[in-house]
């Protein structure tokens, strides 16, 4: 069978299934293969992985004028190829960026270091762009060594397979423990015409945004975000920023913060419709992206290690801060994980989430529902319908809705279950 073949067989599931996603009416799903104008895309083994498997993918604009925004882990270990993106790429005006999975290129030190200043070097001849406006990115084991002879492989193979209808061959050399390509693309109808916007992406374990005060951006995963509408930096800046916030930040797998998180916006005006700042286009646009963004979160943590159900806990109450602390204590509380794996609905492990999060007030001050059933309230049990309620988290996505004391502020966040297959895959990851 042809690569062209064996890819026209891969199932893509849609990220715009789920009861959490919008998609606005000004938007259609397309073929997720096919990039906006201008752009080209592939991937190739050059022999990171030891399974042979696709492992080495570049994504580039053909278009010099191309304007672009990034985010980046807020680890304080950050990977090589975080670092060389910091220091060494013009990130409003990236063109390419040059993907390995099956190493992380991540505490490997200066060594380290030089092997990405190569793997952009070899990016940048590969695709005909300068080096400073090639970003880096990798994702796999930490602590290896990556090997230079297959970064030469890569970019000197690759070339072949950079077309415009390749997106699935770059979303196929991201891809770690993910059990499927994440990506889609969308035509969006904005007021002055008509533009193109696609996504791929990689996550399914060490996943979860770092709250706390810090005041960098941050992002959970590895995201390639391209549009052919014409954006300046600062506008991209912006409308990544946003949409992050309320997507790949909302997300938890594990609660474990990763190395070598990235998501990149490239824009390059290919379709010759321009989004001006505080403009309908621009708010047009910002819709679609922020769903083709909830769309790819909710996938990764759909696809969390070993997951087979995943759950959204929205908090209301006092203050932001106060929140956004409950709702993560609920989603990274491991009893609360494996009830949702077993289809449990065992509010009482919420309350004590609730209960170790709260600073002040007591049990008789929240309220807690699953699946529009009022559990509890005011820290109470409630009469309910337990075999009904037992139907309704038997399925693939469940809702919980805690209410808190005070008024004003919410927090949502997106989590998976914890099974017996996240246990088994992680303790054997290396071995």
């Amino acid at each position: 069978m042809s690569v062209e073949a064996e890819q026209a067989a891969v199932e893509i599931p849609s990220l715009f299934d789920s009861r959490w996603v919008e998609l606005p009416d000004h938007s259609k799903v397309v073929d997720p293969r096919t990039l906006p104008k201008g752009f080209r895309a592939g991937g190739v083994a050059a022999g990171i992985k030891p399974s042979g498997n696709t492992d080495f993918g570049i994504i580039v604009s053909d278009v010099e004028a191309t304007t672009s925004a990034a985010r980046f882990t807020v680890s304080s270990a950050p990977a090589a190829p975080v670092q060389v993106c910091r220091t060494r790429v013009d990130l409003a005006a990236i063109r390419a960026v040059v993907v390995n999975s099956g190493n992380a290129n991540a505490a490997t030190g200066p060594f380290g270091r030089d092997n990405a200043f190569y793997m952009q070097g070899a990016a940048a001849m590969a695709c005909g762009a300068p080096e400073n406006r090639v970003a880096v990115a990798s994702t796999g084991v930490i602590g290896v060594q990556l090997d230079s002879r297959a970064i030469a492989k890569g970019a000197s193979t690759v070339v072949r397979e950079l077309k415009p209808d390749n997106a699935l061959g770059f979303a196929q050399a991201i891809m770690t423990t993910d059990l499927w390509p994440k990506m889609a693309t969308l035509k969006v109808e904005l007021p002055s015409g008509e533009v193109t916007l696609s996504a791929q992406a990689k996550g399914a374990g060490m996943i979860a945004p770092l709250h706390g005060g810090k005041p960098q951006p941050h992002a959970t995963l590895l995201a390639f975000i391209e549009t052919d509408a014409a954006i300046t930096a600062e506008l991209a800046d912006d409308l990544l920023g946003g949409a992050v916030a309320g997507s790949f930040d909302r997300v938890t797998v594990d609660a474990q913060l990763s190395t070598n998180d990235s998501v990149f916006l490239i824009a390059n005006g290919a379709s010759g419709v321009e989004v001006a700042s505080n403009s309908e286009d621009a708010e047009t646009f910002a819709s679609a992206l922020d769903a083709l963004l909830t769309g790819l979160a909710i996938s990764l943590v759909r696809d969390g290690e070993g997951a087979d159900r995943i759950g959204r806990v929205t908090v209301t109450g006092g203050d932001s801060a106060t929140c956004e602390r409950t709702a993560r204590a609920i989603a990274d509380s491991p009893l609360v994980k494996t009830a949702l794996n077993g289809g449990d609905p065992n509010w009482g492990r919420i309350m004590q989430s609730v209960g170790m999060a709260l600073a002040t007030g007591g049990p008789e001050q929240i309220d807690i529902t699953i699946e529009g059933v009022e559990v509890a309230s005011n820290g109470i049990a409630n009469r309910f319908d337990v075999d009904a309620l037992n139907e309704a988290v038997s399925g693939r996505e469940v809702e919980y809705d805690v209410k808190i004391p005070g008024e004003g502020a919410s927090s949502i966040v997106y989590f998976s279950d914890l099974g017996h297959d996240y246990v088994t895959l992680n303790a054997e990851y290396t071995t």
